[in-house]
């Protein structure tokens, strides 16, 4: 079993391969759908990656590539969350309108699955500190099965 853990963290594709298809194969193919298609496919991930809790999002974004996700603030109804670390650093640094929408939308409908309400997130892009705030909010009047 340890062997097993450790083969995830070991990396399978370059870096650069990851990123002609998220930035530069993906937007081609989809054009100007491409946000929207994005959040909906995080969101899509999500329902097959369901996690038992916000903490263990963390992880999972460590295990996926995506960066290192901390949360920030937690509200009544809202999280702020902080997705920072090499690969979001080169992200911003070689595609000047980078989009998370993918993070975005697998980071909400995780939190919907959990709290078993709607809840939807948006991206901020802060190039200078090179990071990205996901805001993430949802309604508990408004509930999902």
């Amino acid at each position: 079993m340890e062997q097993k853990k450790e083969e995830l963290h070991e990396p399978t594709v370059p870096i650069f391969g990851y990123e002609m298809l998220r930035d530069i194969l993906i937007p081609e193919i989809l054009g100007k759908h491409t946000p929207d298609i994005l959040y909906w496919g995080g969101k899509q991930l999500s329902r097959k990656f369901p996690l038992h809790s916000t903490e263990e999002l963390t992880p999972f974004f460590n295990e996926a590539g995506w960066g290192t996700l901390t949360l920030l603030e937690q509200r009544k109804n809202e999280m702020t969350f902080e997705l920072t670390g090499p690969v979001i650093k080169r992200r911003l640094s070689m595609k000047a309108d980078s989009n998370f929408k993918l993070e975005a939308g697998f980071i909400a409908e995780q939190i919907q699955l959990q709290r078993k309400c709607v809840a939807e997130a948006a991206e901020e892009v802060h190039k200078r500190n090179h990071s990205v705030k996901v805001i993430v909010r949802w309604d508990e009047k408004d509930k999902v099965e």
